[in-house]
């Protein structure tokens, strides 16, 4: 676990998103870790340098001619465990793809090799726009960590991709990148994730489905691109903008969702079955619209789907790794879904609590991970992003452990 030594060297950009790093820095240094802010000269014009120094509790430096005897941006970078830019924004992007350092924060960046997470923060239009595209490509492929942003509303009135991640959600990836000493620790492994609920057709309109956003899955597939793993993303029936870096194929019923993960489960490493898959289907869907009945019922008859995890377990190579999502309810529902899961044959089991609609489409879970090893953690209420990486953790835990 990191220490006070753990140094995190936290650059703040100048968009209006700033403000939030004062979540994000209040955060880290409540966690023992010793914060540097670097702010742009145009972030100070959003957030006071006083309240960045009393937040992280060191002095604020901007600018590489403040005490230059001490050449701050070489110290930084020896001594930094992460460097985070938060916000970051397209102009700060450009700069360090043509490698200036024309500032203490670009300088600082270049000259140290420790990880670097960048995340953006700006509107949607210039988000999408091809040269920021281009330049967030370039930096991933040079090593840098940069963050797809996250859809909601924007300042402008707005609403799109483009909104900062959450600190919660930021603080999760720095203090992962401190402890693992590693933020590519899965790196060179292939993931299968689902996510989304499966829908099973009554008639043209009509079907039978579940609640699940998806958001868990897709808060997956985020953390193991970020974590340097090549990932297909299989999604039934979602609307939640796609992480980057992954591989995405949308399906609809849980007949379409067995065949691709079917077709794609050759030299995969790990399969995280997180999507709501129907359990049931009509026996027969009408190809008109149902018209209601002067009785005003409609019998159906309905037909179990496929047990998609089972056959995967049945059928799996020797050194996949299987891991299952259980939704139960009622007294005891986490220790029950883990143990219905295990049973089955899983190495790894997830199970949530959804009584009273609980965790669908919310932005927080809690959750019960347990691995046939016996090895169990529950978390606590996080951001499902938080929850993906606990995931993650054990998903790499296990492989190594099996080696």
């Amino acid at each position: 676990m990191s220490t006070a030594s753990t140094t995190v060297v936290v650059g703040v950009c100048g968009g209006i998103a700033a403000y939030k790093s004062c979540d994000l820095i209040r955060g880290l240094t409540s966690q023992n870790l010793d914060v540097h802010v670097i702010p742009t000269l145009n972030a100070l014009r959003f957030i006071g340098e006083a309240t960045l120094s009393g937040l992280s509790g060191n002095k604020v430096l901007t600018d590489v001619w403040q005490e230059a005897q001490d050449v701050h941006h070489v110290s930084l970078a020896k001594s930094a465990s992460v460097i985070a830019v938060y916000p970051a924004t397209a102009d700060f992007l450009a700069r360090l793809v043509e490698g200036r350092a024309n500032d203490l924060l670009t300088a600082t960046i270049l000259s140290s090799s420790a990880p670097k997470l960048l995340f953006p923060a700006m509107h949607t239009q210039m988000w999408l726009n091809e040269s920021t595209q281009r330049n967030v490509q370039t930096l991933r492929e040079q090593g840098y960590i940069v963050l797809t942003p996250e859809s909601g509303k924007l300042t402008s009135g707005d609403s799109g991709l483009g909104r900062l991640s959450a600190p919660e959600s930021a603080i999760a990836l720095i203090r992962h990148a401190c402890d693992t000493q590693n933020p590519f620790d899965l790196k060179g492994l292939k993931i299968l994730i689902t996510a989304g609920a499966t829908r099973e057709a009554i008639d043209p309109v009509r079907f039978i489905s579940n609640s699940s956003s998806g958001k868990q899955g897709f808060a997956l597939a985020s953390a193991a691109a970020a974590r340097g793993a090549e990932v297909i993303l299989i999604g039934a029936n979602t609307s939640l903008p796609l992480p980057s870096g992954v591989t995405y194929i949308p399906v609809k019923t849980a007949a379409e969702l067995r065949s691709e993960v079917e077709s794609r489960r050759d030299g995969i490493d790990a399969i995280i079955m997180c999507a709501a898959v129907s359990d049931y289907a009509p026996s027969e869907v009408s190809k008109e619209k149902i018209k209601k009945s002067e009785q005003n019922s409609l019998t159906l008859h309905l037909e179990i789907t496929p047990d998609i995890l089972s056959d995967l377990i049945t059928s799996r190579t020797t050194h996949q790794i299987i891991v299952g999502f259980a939704a139960e309810t009622g007294d005891e529902a986490l220790e029950r879904g883990v143990s219905k899961l295990l049973q089955k044959g899983c190495d790894i089991a997830v199970s949530n609590d959804v009584s009273d609609g609980n965790v669908f489409g919310e932005e927080n879970n809690r959750v019960m991970i347990q691995s046939n090893r016996g090895e169990i953690e529950i978390t606590t209420e996080q951001p499902k992003l938080v929850v993906a990486h606990k995931i993650l953790d054990a998903v790499r835990d296990y492989r190594l452990m099996r080696k």
